[in-house]
């Protein structure tokens, strides 16, 4: 069975891009995130949510 959460290093090494961003993202609201406990994790759909909206941003920049 896949991974359903993963923890910010995780989501960022499938991102491609540093635990930081991650972070960034999850505190502008362009990553879902949820908390247990004290941790947080990066639910693992929303990282497949997101690069979908990347994707249709970048298609209707080109559509201009």
């Amino acid at each position: 069975m896949d991974k359903l959460l993963l923890t910010p290093e995780e989501a960022a090494t499938v991102l491609s891009i540093g635990r930081s961003k991650v972070y960034e993202l999850i505190g502008d609201g362009r990553l879902a995130s949820v908390r247990i406990d004290t941790s947080r994790r990066v639910p693992a759909r929303a990282l497949a949510e997101f690069v979908d909206r990347l994707q249709e941003q970048h298609e209707t920049s080109r559509a201009g």
